[in-house]
């Protein structure tokens, strides 16, 4: 769901002759963030929302989550996130040959730097992660303050309500705030999945998949978790 949506929104702007095309990067943070929002109404209950390896390896880190099932998260969301990128293909299919720019192709699967550099670009995924945790972390603490007037659990409504719209707005803002030198991908999974998908599948015309640069979205991400998260642990909010 989250890959569907956010590359399909991707893909909507920059691919020819479809009805969104050049509609900008505000069209683009906000399909992320309602991307991100039905993605965790979707699979909060069940799994917590865990949609993004830096989610759950920083929330490990801290101790609040168990490291045993990493390997099982982790793989859960790059399957997913490759699935939900062959689904925008699909989707999108008569509009590959008419995009004749393979950087645009590569675009709607993938990230890549405005202005290559991989120190500040490695540091910009870095801190934009970390604000995500930060938030995250800052959204579900709040629903543990609510007061339970009578019979009614507030912070049940909170955490299954409007939780996870609320972390679609976070996401929303890290894309309109610090998306413009890399793209955001602050999620290995997200950027690493559709990558996979965009070398396999056959895209007429598709250019390299820009492997070199793949590591930053992989590794990038995975610290700023770990520093956000820490850095919410510390303070003790």
């Amino acid at each position: 769901m989250l890959v569907l949506l956010g590359d399909g929104v991707v893909a909507n702007v920059l691919l020819k002759r479809s009805k969104g095309e050049n509609s900008g990067w505000m069209v683009i943070t906000v399909g992320w963030g309602v991307a991100v929002a039905l993605a965790v109404y979707a699979v909060g209950r069940i799994s917590g929302a865990h949609l993004n390896p830096a989610v759950t390896i920083a929330l490990a880190t801290i101790g609040s989550f168990s490291w045993a099932q990493v390997p099982g998260y982790v793989a859960a969301q790059m399957i997913g996130a490759f699935v939900g990128a062959v689904l925008v293909w699909l989707a999108y299919l008569p509009h590959w040959r008419e995009t004749a720019d393979p950087a645009a192709k590569l675009g709607v699967f993938a990230t890549g730097p405005a202005i290559p550099r991989a120190g500040p670009n490695f540091f910009t995924e870095a801190i934009g992660t970390a604000v995500l945790l930060f938030g995250v972390l800052a959204i579900a603490a709040n629903a543990q303050e609510l007061a339970r007037p009578g019979e009614l659990n507030l912070s049940y409504v909170f955490s299954r309500g409007l939780q996870p719209l609320l972390v679609g707005v976070l996401v929303l803002g890290i894309g309109l705030s610090l998306g413009g030198p890399t793209g955001y991908a602050i999620n290995p999974a997200r950027d690493l999945g559709p990558r996979l998908a965009h070398a396999v599948l056959p895209i007429p015309g598709k250019g390299p998949s820009d492997w070199p640069y793949s590591w930053i979205p992989i590794v990038a991400p995975i610290v700023g978790g770990i520093a956000g998260a820490g850095l919410f642990a510390l303070i003790g909010f």
